[in-house]
């Protein structure tokens, strides 16, 4: 699920929700049919990163919040300038993604209020057979590159920190949508997201060996994916807010609780997904919402510091980042 290669499949339906209310009116607006409107949209296509959001919305969590949440895919620009622009309320994006929007000359109005995973699940994957056991071990075989300076220099961090030349690593300008494909040709590691495309490798039999940075070095823990919402619309919504990412919250817990419902429910919203790959990547995500966090979404600032200082301290961002900017926890119910 590489959070760069967007496959756009959806129409944006944009909807800005202006009312204010409290907690009382909900129950009201519900009763009424009066629900307030709210618009969330993907990172990218469905997947198990976004089930707790269908178990919310198939088991009514919203309407009880006295909300009318419309789940949709992003735009080719991403779904961050979307939120931003207030073409949605909410929406998903990553913490090394966000960085672009935090040190820019004009950072985008966006907020993180929640972690959908409380870890890093992200790594490098090879064939067993290629011998890539550590980061050294790069050196001589090819990895395919979406050309992001961040995503490189994290690259070149862990192979120097474990020994090896970077410059021997064989860098490839290359999309790679088949992961299982791309191994069994001229591609010989692929960084990927565990929960969907090592779920894949491991069903297709290969005998791989994997590499997690959140393992490599405590810097790259950060969070990968988390839910942004707009600032004004934060500042001047913050009841309903609270309400959306409490509805939220539940079904994210009940995700983590019951992995096989929750494919079921994924499933049954987005049939053109493969269901054993569902039940599958559900299965190992369904351990990573929560994690060890004292509860879902909350998002730890030394973790989030850490990242972004080494950002800063390797010139990776067009403006220093400052420590506790974009995420808050103000949202979540404690």
């Amino acid at each position: 699920m590489m959070k760069k290669r967007f496959i756009i499949m959806g129409v944006i339906f944009s909807m800005v929700a202006s009312l204010c209310g409290c907690g009382q009116e909900k129950q009201d607006q519900k009763s009424s049919g009066n629900l307030k409107e709210i618009t969330l949209v993907l990172d990218w296509t469905p997947n198990t990163n976004h089930t707790g959001l269908y178990v919310a919305q198939e088991k009514g969590y919203f309407e009880d919040a006295g909300l009318k949440v419309s789940i949709v895919q992003p735009p080719d620009n991403g779904a961050t300038d979307l939120v931003a622009s207030g073409g949605a309320q909410f929406g998903i994006d990553f913490q090394d993604t966000l960085a672009a929007a935090f040190s820019s000359d004009s950072p985008l109005p966006v907020t993180a209020v929640a972690a959908i995973l409380q870890h890093n699940t992200s790594g490098l994957i090879s064939l067993k057979e290629k011998g890539i056991e550590s980061p050294k071990k790069l050196e001589g075989h090819s990895y395919a590159t979406w050309d992001s300076p961040i995503e490189q220099k994290t690259l070149e961090y862990v192979v120097q920190k474990d020994g090896g030349d970077f410059g021997k690593v064989k860098l490839i300008s290359t999309y790679v949508e088949d992961i299982v494909a791309a191994l069994h040709a001229d591609i010989e590691s692929v960084w990927i997201y565990y929960g969907w495309d090592g779920i894949k490798c491991k069903q297709a039999g290969l005998d791989t060996n994997y590499l997690a940075f959140r393992d490599m070095d405590e810097t790259f823990d950060y969070y990968s994916p988390v839910i942004i919402g707009n600032n004004q619309y934060l500042s001047e919504n913050p009841d309903t807010a609270k309400a959306f990412l409490r509805a939220v919250k539940k079904g994210y817990e009940e995700a983590a609780g019951d992995s096989e419902e929750a494919a079921e429910i994924l499933c049954k919203n987005v049939p053109e997904l493969d269901e054993q790959l569902v039940k599958d990547s559900q299965e190992y995500l369904s351990g990573q919402y929560i994690a060890d966090a004292d509860s879902f979404g909350i998002i730890d600032a030394t973790r989030w510091n850490r990242f972004y200082n080494w950002l800063n301290e390797n010139n990776l961002v067009a403006n220093e980042i400052p420590e506790n900017t974009g995420f808050t926890n103000e949202y979540l119910e404690k």
